[in-house]
């Protein structure tokens, strides 16, 4: 035989005169993990349909001086109320603090984001720093740049912060969708805390501004299986941020359309 062709044929080469597709095995044989490799099927790029580990709202409202962030502390596993202590009040630099609801492990992305953008701002040295309105700004880009993707952050999210004697407050939500407002709700809560917000204004003392937040939270808790009494509360003044220890709303459970009932409150 030609010594040419058996050194094609050991080396791994197609034999002409071997049936179409059979190939002969090179010299030390084939490699298994090269074989796995070759039969692998590659699988279209997914991305994620709904949240796994998700919040539940975040409520915020500007009070004269400053302005508050309320949130719970609850990441739920679909229905399961898993992970009991999770902070969902982010500060950044030392004016804004960012709320998230929605996808936890999303909002930890958003977070890991803002966090290399403040740091590439102080590494300028420049005496400028991020704004909270530079940082909502940022957001709603990252926000709809995923959402044109078809690969959304699947958060809604809030702004808070104070700069220059101002107050502000702005909403994000996963599709980009931006606004700034004196009062704010995500979720389950812009439909249940939103008029409750609205009802107490925006005039208000430190104190009165808390108990609005809890207030709104603990008619959440009583209307959403999601939420949770153990709550933080973020205020944002001339003088800083200032995040509160988890702590547990009050709760009563006498009023009487809460009764249970056999007929759900109905006589029989």
């Amino acid at each position: 035989k030609d010594p040419e062709t058996m050194q094609g044929i050991h080396a791994g080469a197609y034999d002409p005169r071997m049936p179409a597709g059979i190939m002969m095995p090179p010299a030390g044989g084939f490699s298994a993990g090269a074989a796995c490799r070759s039969a692998a099927v590659v699988e279209p790029k997914t991305s994620t349909q709904s949240p796994i580990v998700t919040g539940t709202g975040v409520v915020g409202i500007k009070f004269d001086g400053g302005v508050m962030l309320a949130a719970d502390t609850l990441g739920s596993y679909g229905s399961l109320a898993r992970y009991l202590s999770v902070p969902r009040l982010k500060p950044f630099g030392k004016n804004t603090v960012v709320g998230g609801s929605g996808d936890l492990s999303d909002f930890q992305r958003v977070s890991a984001l803002v966090d290399e953008l403040i740091r590439y701002d102080d590494a300028n040295d420049d005496g400028c720093h991020l704004s909270p309105s530079d940082i909502h700004s940022y957001l709603g880009r990252v926000m709809y740049n995923r959402r044109n993707r078809f690969d959304p952050l699947w958060n809604e999210l809030v702004v808070a912060g104070y700069k220059d004697g101002e107050s502000f407050l702005g909403f994000v939500d996963l599709i980009g969708t931006m606004y700034k407002d004196d009062v704010v709700a995500t979720g389950f809560a812009s439909y249940i805390a939103t008029p409750l917000l609205r009802k107490a204004g925006t005039n208000l003392s430190k104190e009165a501004a808390k108990k609005a937040l809890e207030d709104c939270l603990r008619v959440l808790f009583y209307r959403n299986t999601k939420a949770s009494t153990r709550i933080q509360v973020a205020t944002i003044t001339e003088a800083g941020i200032d995040i509160s220890e988890p702590y547990h709303l009050s709760t009563y459970w006498g009023y009487k359309a809460f009764e249970h009932t056999e007929y759900h409150g109905h006589k029989k």
